[in-house]
């Protein structure tokens, strides 16, 4: 029948970036209850875990019927968002107090990981998208994940884990920096946002590995937290300089049309205020939390801009399909 070779045809069109769309609600999630809208961040929650299921059935599909096109995604920078979204859904359940299912998506990213980020720094070149930026994304993401679990759990390994994946985020947002195309601040369709939401997604890191310490645990000494205190304050800091840049240049070129690369904006938005909130408690400052809930806002609708902009266009996708299988069926 012709109906599922042409259903099969659009699915293939989904670019392996889509697991941003899951990163962006993810962290919706996980602002929203840093900023105490419970109700609204479970919805946001909900969003998420659907999203993340049919992420993993695609990637499974993939990887056991279709290896060509999932060793082809594989390399890409994209397919490193299967990594991020993992930790992401991860960090948000962990912070329910549902830490079984946390662990085990600790566990599923932690395998991932080295796979796809092998795969993606063999086909490293000059002047790249901000999607070069995932390496660093699902390496912090992973620090994120451990450090909340670690903390939570007591576990100390967790967290000494999670404070070494810290670190090689920042080396390697470093090398990404490097293989960026500084043009894409201007002509970037959505995803040269990463470049700022890999330091936001690090200074939460570092939030997460301060909050950490407990009285059940001694895991940094006087000078350890002294460091992590001001790399913290420091990636903030970039991250919101990143972000005034990039919301300046969206201002002098703007770049109204949907793309699916947008949900690679929504998510360092979103990521920005997370960090923002998080830095604030961790560290003690409570006059962050302003700002934090104000850049909440603007991730929530810039969220729910991109949501309208890809439901028109999957309704535009729909149209084009069933005109192509009416066509085949006159034949």
């Amino acid at each position: 029948m012709p109906a599922p070779s042409h259903l099969r045809i659009w699915w293939k069109r989904r670019p392996p970036t889509a697991g941003a769309a899951v990163m962006a609600t993810g962290i919706v999630s996980a602002a929203l209850r840093l900023a105490g809208y419970e109700v609204l961040s479970l919805i946001a929650l909900a969003m998420t875990c659907a999203a993340w299921l049919a992420l993993g059935v695609d990637f499974l599909v993939g990887l056991l019927w279709q290896r060509d096109r999932w060793a082809a995604e594989a390399r890409t920078p994209g397919a490193l968002t299967a990594v991020a979204a993992t930790t992401v859904l991860g960090t948000d359940f962990s912070a329910l107090g549902r830490q079984v299912p946390a662990a085990a998506l600790l566990a599923l990213a932690t395998v991932l990981w080295p796979v796809l980020l092998g795969l993606f720094v063999r086909n490293w070149r000059r002047r790249m998208s901000g999607a070069v930026f995932l390496c660093c994304v699902a390496t912090e993401g992973l620090a994120v994940l451990g450090a909340t679990l670690g903390g939570a759990t007591a576990t100390a390994w967790l967290a000494h884990a999670a404070l070494a994946l810290f670190w090689l985020g920042l080396v390697l947002y470093g090398l990404a920096l490097a293989r960026f195309d500084m043009r894409q601040v201007l002509e970037g369709a959505g995803d040269h946002w990463i470049a700022g939401g890999a330091l936001a997604i690090s200074a939460l890191a570092g939030a997460k590995l301060i909050a950490a310490e407990s009285r059940r645990l001694y895991l940094w000494n006087d000078d350890d937290l002294g460091v992590l205190r001001e790399v913290t304050l420091a990636l903030l800091v970039l991250d919101l300089a990143w972000y005034v840049v990039l919301l300046a240049a969206e201002v002098a070129r703007p770049r109204l049309r949907y793309d699916r690369r947008r949900w690679a904006t929504v998510f360092p938005l979103g990521m920005t205020s997370a960090a923002t909130l998080s830095v604030a408690a961790a560290l003690g400052i409570p006059w962050l939390r302003g700002p934090g809930e104000v850049l909440l806002w603007i991730a929530v609708a810039a969220w729910l801009a991109v949501a309208a902009g890809a439901v028109r266009s999957a309704r535009a996708g729909a149209r084009v399909l069933r005109r192509g299988i009416r066509s085949t069926a006159r034949r």
